[in-house]
């Protein structure tokens, strides 16, 4: 079937040169809206290495964060303006519509060779009257007024309209034009409550485009919300509808539901491209280490049959289904499982393998680390490799993952003992290094793992809520690596830690510990406070 696209004009874009009608722009916000995510908070140094990530994957622009939340999230922001001060992705800074967030996000992304202000207000009638008890007229003053300060600080600028899909046509039409008059070079018409269906933004772009003068000069972004489940199909329909930049996320993280899932965009672009011819510059066979790195910085798997990266994603259990791959793979699968960097082989390493092996199969897996994390690395797999009969491709990226990700942890698992059975009371000892600083605590539990958790408490005291605790299989057979979750609580955030080890107690004390490093980062951490009406008039 033929595809016909909205007409384009020649767009000159600050950051982009001169655009290619059918190039999208990826638009990563991982590091922003995936991060305000319950319990997906990071510390600096693994934003950094996320972003660092996100650039060999081939992201476009960096959403790195909302430098007036805090001081942390400033810091963030402007450590990977640093990072990419000569090339690199655009880095980009969101800001509410207050002179003070646009100064904030200015300074913060200010040493990037490319920088970008992300600015936004609600256009919607429920959040007007609701939100920010303001008239229309006045918000389409505050449009001109924060787009233009934005554009002072910098030459790229973008514009978006919360709750964009749920606002009256007519009216966003007026905002799109007041900021591209006020000089917005890209428009994002966000689906924030994850409310519209493809209809609906094929729709509104395609009337946005037609009906605001000067619409042809800028980007349109698309950024949808999953909570039907629609997050990726509305981002389509977007393209489809003239949309040149999409905001997604490694795994679709993001608020409740999450956000459109970058991998599934570029795979459906990569996969489909007879139906969509648009050219993105992912390199796919890194979308696999990205999304493993992603869950171990945040300690949230998954799930296994999720699209791409599931761990189910290219496995075939049905008889039909497995006599048709041993034929022809084509017969079940629409794209080969080398495309987005699963490996086809299972069995990798064993006791007998030597460093140079290791350190080979670390680079087939994505892993480039430094002389110091491959020697622990390679300590902790030759131990893995003595207790388990078969080391497999899951195993050593669950082992690397524990040494290189956490390497800048405050709180570390030195050692841990514990001595439990039937008819006798289970005791843990467990050693520390806080701050550099040796701790052991020694305490009793109802079993292994709660002995564990108590002498932590002991050795770094704290008071929390231990919310979730599960464990699960790495891989097949009685001597396979546990990997733990366990959430903690503490004055209503959450965080989520994880660890394995072939000894699941071994394996709890590393994901609790993990859990207490992310809580430190939390406790940092304040999310800024929406506008009040005064603050709003005042930004004005």
């Amino acid at each position: 079937m033929a595809i016909t696209h909205p007409s384009f004009g020649t767009i000159n874009h600050p950051s982009f040169g001169t655009m290619d009608p059918d190039r999208i722009i990826v638009f990563d916000t991982t590091l922003r809206d995936g991060e305000q995510s319950p319990g997906f908070s990071m510390n600096l140094e693994e934003k950094i290495r996320m972003a660092e990530a996100l650039h060999e994957l081939g992201a476009d622009v960096l959403e790195a964060g909302f430098p007036i939340a805090s001081i942390g999230d400033f810091e963030s922001v402007h450590a990977i303006a640093q990072k990419f001060s000569k090339d690199g992705p655009v880095v980009c800074g969101l800001a509410r519509t207050a002179p003070g967030d646009i100064a904030r996000a200015a300074e913060a992304i200010k040493p990037a060779a490319r920088s970008r202000i992300h600015t936004f207000v609600s256009t919607s009638p429920l959040h007007m009257r609701v939100k920010l008890r303001m008239e229309p007229e006045d918000v389409l003053a505050l449009v001109t007024s924060s787009v233009t300060a934005a554009r002072n600080a910098t030459a790229d600028v973008e514009w978006s309209a919360e709750d964009g899909t749920r606002t009256e046509i007519d009216f966003l039409c007026r905002c799109v034009e007041a900021a591209i008059k006020a000089g917005a070079t890209t428009i994002n018409i966000p689906d924030t409550v994850g409310y519209a269906v493809p209809e609906d933004m094929a729709n509104i772009f395609s009337t946005v485009r037609n009906r605001v003068p000067g619409a042809e000069r800028v980007i349109f972004s698309t950024h949808n919300h999953n909570d039907l489940g629609l997050a990726v199909a509305n981002t389509i329909a977007a393209i489809r509808a003239g949309a040149r930049q999409v905001e997604c996320t490694i795994n679709g993280i993001g608020e409740r539901a999450g956000n459109a899932s970058l991998e599934e965009i570029a795979m459906v672009l990569r996969t489909r491209h007879d139906a969509l011819p648009f050219a993105n510059g992912v390199a796919t066979p890194n979308i696999l280490r990205t999304s493993r790195l992603l869950a171990t910085i945040t300690g949230f798997d998954v799930q296994p049959n999720k699209a791409i990266v599931g761990r189910n994603a290219f496995a075939h259990e049905s008889g039909i289904h497995q006599d048709g791959m041993l034929k022809d793979s084509s017969t079940y699968e629409i794209m080969t499982p080398e495309s987005v960097g699963w490996t086809k082989s299972s069995l990798v390493l064993g006791k007998h393998s030597g460093r140079a092996a290791f350190k080979d199969k670390l680079k087939a897996l994505g892993y480039d680390v430094g002389d110091n994390a491959m020697n622990d690395a390679f300590k902790r797999f030759k131990d893995l490799a003595d207790r388990k009969k078969v080391v497999y491709d899951e195993d050593i990226v669950a082992l690397v993952d524990d040494e290189v990700v956490r390497a800048n942890d405050r709180i570390k698992l030195v050692g841990l003992s514990v001595s439990t059975g039937m008819h006798t009371r289970p005791i843990a000892s467990i050693a520390l290094e806080v701050d550099g600083e040796a701790r052991e605590g020694v305490a009793g539990g109802d079993g292994g793992v709660d002995a564990t958790f108590a002498a932590l408490r002991q050795a770094f005291p704290h008071e929390v809520n231990l919310k979730l605790y599960a464990v699960q299989s790495v891989t097949g057979g009685t001597d396979a690596q546990a990997r733990v979750t366990v959430r903690l609580e503490e004055e209503g955030k959450h965080v989520d830690g994880q660890g394995a080890d072939t000894d699941t107690i071994v394996a709890s004390a590393r994901a609790y510990v993990h859990a207490l490093n992310k809580l430190l980062v939390k406790r940092q951490r304040t999310a800024p406070a929406a506008l009040t009406p005064s603050q709003v008039q005042g930004a004005a």
